[in-house]
């Protein structure tokens, strides 16, 4: 059964997909059936373009456990980085 749980967030970066590197614009997180990994349901991450058509992606599945190491790395290092520029 799908779960319709989807989170949208706005983006200031830049990815590398298959054509390259392109301006990451916004991002979706959901939690439902993954298409590649081997678990029931992932968390999903698409990072899109900001073309209309949205046709450049990179997209992550990853288990709960990994979804929140990863959450808490991305926190971490965004404190980190705060400490530093602070100290500037």
């Amino acid at each position: 059964m799908c779960t319709d749980i989807t989170e949208h967030a706005t983006l200031t970066g830049s990815a590398k997909g298959p054509q390259g590197w392109f301006t990451a614009a916004s991002a979706e997180v959901a939690y439902d059936h993954p298409t590649h990994a081997t678990v029931e349901h992932a968390i999903m991450v698409s990072v899109r373009d900001g073309d209309a058509d949205g046709q450049q992606r990179v997209a992550v599945e990853l288990d709960r456990s990994s979804a929140r190491d990863l959450a808490r790395a991305l926190l971490r290092a965004a404190d980190a980085a705060d400490d530093y520029e602070g100290d500037r």
